[in-house]
């Protein structure tokens, strides 16, 4: 039985798991770069970051997202 009020699935979709590995790998860039003193390699992890919100926008847009076209809902 589904209860799709308790359980929306949020992020459980290709659009977002891309998203969320994109700026996590840019976070780690970052933080890494920060932690040696190198400004502009933070400043280009800062902008993986927002590719990575880019990039699960448009996955989101092109029928990847939650409920998209291309996806197809599992059970649980």
């Amino acid at each position: 039985m589904s209860n799709h009020i308790g359980d929306p699935g949020h992020g459980n979709s290709p659009a977002a798991w891309t998203a969320v590995v994109i700026m996590l790998v840019g976070f780690t860039v970052g933080t890494v770069a920060f932690f040696f003193d190198v400004p502009v390699v933070v400043w280009a992890s800062a902008g993986l970051v927002v590719v990575g919100l880019l990039v699960g926008w448009g996955m989101s847009k092109a029928g990847y997202g939650v409920g998209g076209a291309k996806t197809t809902a599992k059970e649980h």
